[in-house]
């Protein structure tokens, strides 16, 4: 493998990608603007949590093909440029701020010898690929672009990197696929589907990817209500619907919604750029969508009060989870910290325990309380939510929990917990979707 490789933007996505194609034998540059990121990845440490990604990092630091840099320039000599800067929501509206790419792009232009291939990974609104070829051709017309998106899941993200499901590639040439078929000829060897498309398909192709798994979560939440309002049970509808081939189980758990840093945004960037696109009305179905998944956050807190008081000022309540999923430490658009956040608002006492994710949601949230340990956090509690499915919270004994307690009553809001073993060590317990 003659290709070097680098990788523009090194937060979770692109210290990812480096790691891992380093791994894969090639040699690799990570370049970022914020000096302590990089200080921290060139010593082998993550300035995030990932599970099996420190351990590639540090591996591949030892080897010598890996490096980190402030220092664009050190680019020049690359083949093939990865672009994973972050695409958050514009400040004033639904729309994705694409400053960091476009910054991403115009900083490396200058350096990108020739022949050079730039291959987008952020997930943006369909249009922006063309767009940004289109301006090399201009600064950089030595060089090419195309768009790769990227499909991790946090918590398996090196998985979803080394053995993906698919590749897509958005190409405007065989030059380019070719390029990206040497880049992943390990992967593709592995009997990974390779799909071509046009510069626009890939980009929407994550985009409804994205869309499609938010109607199915919000779906599921929408049939818990009507469960609650009927008396049925909304894990049994789940399961006996998941039985068919054309539905599946995957995300059909009912609870408080979905959060992080990619489902909320990018249903909603995608809402924007299909009403500039004059497509509006194809996608104001994720309107609701996005409204169900609002709303889910909103039914807990009301449980909460029907559970103890419309006034909450003289209530503590342990919250169990701040992140927006487990096996991460991501605290982005988290239910399980609005929910904290708004019980706090609301007047009660709110201490949080996460495995992993009490500094970042101190950060976002600096007003709340937090604790290390999950009994210091539950002790004297009124009431405890179960806001994130960690399976050390999965794996609780109740009847420890329930001296520690001032009222045994636990709500869980993932529908994660064994609610038979709950209610036989004495609590009153109350799930999402479920007739009590």
């Amino acid at each position: 493998m003659d290709l070097t490789l680098s990788v523009v933007g090194c937060g979770y996505l692109g210290a990812t990608h480096a790691a891992c194609m380093s791994s894969l034998g090639f040699t690799v540059i990570g370049v970022d603007t914020d000096p302590d990121k990089v200080a921290m990845l060139s010593r082998g440490e993550l300035p995030f949590y990932e599970p099996g990604l420190d351990t590639l990092l540090a591996q591949e630091m030892k080897t010598g093909r890996l490096s980190f840099t402030t220092d664009f320039s050190a680019i020049a000599d690359a083949d093939v440029h990865f672009v994973c800067v972050g695409t958050p929501q514009s400040k004033d509206g639904l729309a994705a701020d694409l400053t960091y790419v476009k910054s991403a792009v115009a900083a490396i232009a200058p350096f990108l010898k020739e022949g050079a291939l730039v291959v987008g990974k952020s997930t943006v609104p369909v249009g922006t690929a063309q767009g940004l070829r289109s301006e090399l051709a201009t600064s950089a017309p030595q060089a090419d672009l195309a768009w790769n998106p990227e499909f991790l899941r946090e918590g398996f993200a090196v998985e979803d990197t080394l053995t993906p499901n698919r590749l897509v590639v958005g190409v405007a040439n065989d030059r380019a696929e070719q390029i990206l078929k040497e880049v992943y000829e390990p992967i593709i060897a592995l009997g990974t589907p390779w799909i071509r498309a046009d510069l626009p398909t890939a980009e929407l192709v994550k985009v409804a990817a994205n869309s499609f798994l938010a109607t199915k979560i919000s779906f599921i939440n929408a049939m818990a209500e009507v469960c609650e309002a009927a008396g049925g049970d909304v894990t049994v509808l789940a399961k006996a619907i998941g039985y068919d081939p054309r539905i599946g189980s995957r995300f059909l758990q009912a609870g408080i919604g979905f959060g992080g840093g990619c489902l909320p945004k990018d249903i909603r960037a995608f809402m924007a750029r299909a009403e500039e696109l004059g497509a509006k009305q194809a996608l104001e179905f994720l309107r609701e969508i996005d409204a169900i998944n609002l709303r889910a956050r909103q039914r807990v807190i009301d449980v909460v009060r029907s559970e103890l008081s419309e006034d909450l000022t003289q209530y503590k309540i342990a919250v169990l989870g701040a992140t927006f999923k487990p096996d991460s430490d991501d605290v982005r658009d988290s239910p399980a910290l609005d929910i904290a956040a708004q019980l706090q608002a609301a007047g009660a006492t709110v201490v949080v325990h996460d495995p992993k994710g009490i500094e970042p949601a101190r950060k976002r949230f600096p007003n709340l309380q937090y604790s290390e340990s999950v009994p210091e956090c539950v002790k004297a509690a009124d009431l405890i939510l179960h806001l994130t499915e960690w399976r050390e919270y999965r794996e609780l004994d109740p009847s420890v929990l329930g001296p520690l307690v001032k009222n045994k009553i636990v709500i869980d809001g993932r529908n994660a917990l064994d609610r038979d073993k709950w209610r036989n060590a004495g609590w009153k317990f109350h799930a999402l979707g479920r007739s009590d």
